[in-house]
């Protein structure tokens, strides 16, 4: 397309150039004394037809148009100068200068490239400067005439030049500047597959460990209702400006109080283990306030009581009984699994931290027992 636009610029330019020159000849040819009056007609003639090649060479890129446009100058300079061999006006050079240095160079345009345009460019250069050369009484080719036509004729050629090399560099930017644009894109594409590859492997390890995790039954809804209750709970406090501070496994005390109630809390412990399958049935004091220090010991305990209870007993429900008194506060837990001997275990390895045991000996320190082949009641 560029390439297109290039020589219809060159063959517009060279017909503008070379309507112009062959006017101007026209004109000064016309003037009574510079051509004989009976050869007048003919050159104006040739001249005319001259004018309509050029017509076609801005419209056709053929080469015969061009061609043609020269033996039509070459016809008009020849002609004007009849009769050969006698004197003629002293005006005729001058008169012929604008048809040899425009009407014919302008043509030079776009003979830039290909070695038979070169071809044509050196046959025209050279017929139009000597026949306009020799116009004239004191002809000869170091006239001022054939030197201007002459000139012209290398100027035309030089813009064309230019003009060519000048579209066919922007051409190769242009091409360097798409490919570099294809390889971006390219590189931008496969990396946007990859990461969609990585995406999708993600995921699909991840729902393959959370079936596997849940033995292929998944979570249920409800479960998924309640964590994402308590996940907006967690962003709305975050968002209010509460710190996190981790407690123990999966639980965050965000609300800095003094105290807290302990029916609240428990309630959450109850749903926590509820989603993981273990029914906590509640007994004894509902509403319970304790200073927050004493809460987290007695939580940790409660928490960790439980969490044996669910993976060891063998039980999907276990019963809690909260007693309380004027200055103590009691917890029991049962269930119906298959017990242990607590001779048998050592003070280490009742299911609580040291971190944990520390913390709760200051309330009184936990006790576990379990009858033979009876539950456990820690």
């Amino acid at each position: 397309m560029i390439e297109r636009e290039r020589r219809l610029l060159l063959q517009r330019a060279a017909r503008a150039f070379g309507l112009c020159g062959v006017l101007l000849a026209g004109l000064c040819l016309s003037l009574p004394g510079v051509v004989d009056a009976d050869v007048l007609p003919s050159v104006l003639i040739l001249l005319i037809a001259q004018a309509a090649a050029l017509v076609m060479v801005g419209r056709s890129p053929h080469l015969g148009w061009v061609v043609l446009t020269i033996l039509l100058g070459f016809g008009a300079l020849a002609l004007a100068q009849l009769p050969w061999g006698q004197g003629s006006s002293l005006a005729l050079p001058l008169s012929l200068a604008p048809l040899g240095a425009a009407g014919l160079a302008g043509v030079g345009m776009v003979l830039s490239e290909g070695t038979v345009r070169w071809l044509v460019w050196a046959g025209g250069t050279l017929g139009s400067s000597l026949l306009v050369a020799t116009a004239g009484p004191t002809g000869g080719l170091i006239s001022t005439p054939a030197i201007a036509t002459l000139a012209s004729w290398v100027i035309m050629l030089i813009i064309g030049t230019w003009v060519t090399v000048g579209v066919e560099r922007a051409l190769r930017r242009i091409d360097g500047i798409g490919r570099a644009h294809t390889v971006e894109r390219q590189a931008s594409e496969t990396e946007a597959q990859r990461r969609q590859s990585a995406r999708l492997l993600h995921d699909t390890v991840l729902a393959t460990l959370t079936l596997l995790a849940h033995s292929g039954v998944g979570v249920t809804e409800e479960a998924m209702r309640e964590q994402a209750a308590e996940d907006a709970r967690l962003l709305r406090q975050l968002r209010l400006g509460s710190t996190p501070m981790p407690r123990f496994s999966g639980s965050y005390s965000l609300e800095p109080v003094a105290e807290t109630a302990l029916g609240t809390t428990l309630e959450s412990v109850k749903n926590r283990f509820g989603r993981m399958g273990l029914d906590v049935r509640w007994h004894g004091t509902g509403q319970v306030l304790l200073p927050s220090d004493v809460l987290d010991a007695f939580l940790l305990a409660l928490t960790e009581s439980l969490e044996n209870v669910r993976r060891h007993a063998g039980v999907d429900h276990a019963d809690v009984t909260i007693t309380q008194t004027a200055d103590s506060l009691r917890a029991v837990i049962t269930d119906a699994g298959v017990g242990f001997s607590p001779e048998e275990i050592a003070a280490s390895s009742l299911g609580f931290t040291e971190s944990i045991v520390a913390r709760l000996r200051d309330v009184g320190g936990p006790r576990a027992s379990s009858p033979p082949r009876a539950p456990a009641r820690p």
